[in-house]
């Protein structure tokens, strides 16, 4: 049984056969309009979201299956039933489990009683989805992606955390530029560092802007992330040097922008930037349903055919 908690737990040739999957299933949708016909897929959400659930709910149904919403209503996980046993009965129902969940340990746990695969579509620590779905658009301006520097701005998280051990396992080369006190996750770090010694990538986290001239792509993503109800204003300060404005482009050269919405326009990207010529935010938006796609394809289909 493979599951989908982090992209650590996929190979290099894992992650480029699903990237090249997803484009086929981009440009294809036809033929893929019955690959998962007589499936079912529960998706479980403990978070609000937008792309995520209108994501996975369209796309199964663009493959001929059936997505099953499930949010918190009748309690959080682990409370109300336990997640064991939240995961032992889908499990008999359902052919793949899609959370997006607060703690990373409940997809832990979730894994140890499912017989079938489960999906991080986000917790605190990851969300492998998203960084598929960047490294897909990123992919269809660039054939080599060992070639790129990607540039992530802002508040160190678990979209920063899947960048870089994204980057690093496809020999990508992701800068990571953070405020102090707010930069990655250290065990992660060590991890993506690992991981790049194997590719080549060149991985490294800075708080100085310097630090990214040359750069191909800006990332960039709020300043605070959901759940902390700290107020924006009282980051400005500290997060607004690091503001994705032209200026910024200018300075660093980067040709392509990206940003895992939602975003708080004129905070860490301003409109002109956002709705400009160099954003492939709504490109990136779209890729997350493909992506996604080809990690349930994937997925089912193994699990079906082991």
């Amino acid at each position: 049984m493979q599951h989908l908690l982090s992209v650590k737990d996929f190979s290099k040739a894992d992650l480029e056969q699903i990237l090249a999957l997803a484009k086929q299933v981009k440009a294809n949708p036809g033929k893929y309009a019955n690959a998962l016909k007589g499936k079912s897929v529960v998706t479980l959400f403990e978070k609000p979201s937008l792309r995520t659930r209108v994501t996975f709910d369209v796309g199964v149904n663009k493959l001929g299956g059936h997505a099953v919403y499930l949010d918190s209503q009748n309690g959080a996980m682990g409370s109300r039933e336990s997640v064991q046993d939240f995961a032992a009965n889908l499990s008999r129902w359902c052919d793949a489990i899609v959370a997006r969940v607060y703690d990373h340990q409940t997809l832990v746990e979730m894994t140890k009683y499912a017989t079938v695969p489960v999906i991080n579509s986000l917790c605190n620590l990851y969300h492998p989805c998203q960084a598929l779905a960047d490294f897909l658009t990123i992919s269809e301006h660039y054939d080599d992606l060992s070639k790129v520097h990607l540039a992530y701005l802002g508040d160190g998280n678990n979209v920063t955390h899947s960048l870089m051990l994204t980057g690093a396992i496809l020999g990508t080369s992701v800068t990571a530029v953070c405020p102090r006190g707010h930069s990655i996750d250290a065990q992660v770090l060590k991890e993506a560092e690992a991981l790049a010694a194997v590719s080549g990538a060149k991985i490294r986290v800075t708080d100085s802007l310097d630090d990214i001239e040359g750069v191909d792509v800006v990332y960039t993503d709020t300043w605070v992330s959901m759940g902390d109800n700290t107020p924006l204003e009282q980051v400005k300060e500290t997060f607004m040097p690091y503001q994705v404005n032209q200026a910024l482009l200018d300075k660093t050269g980067a040709k392509q922008v990206l940003h895992c919405q939602p975003a708080h326009r004129e905070w860490e990207i301003t409109s002109e930037v956002m709705d400009g010529p160099a954003s492939l935010i709504l490109d990136q938006a779209e890729n997350r349903m493909h992506a996604q796609n080809a990690v349930l394809l994937t997925l089912i289909n193994r699990d079906t055919h082991s």
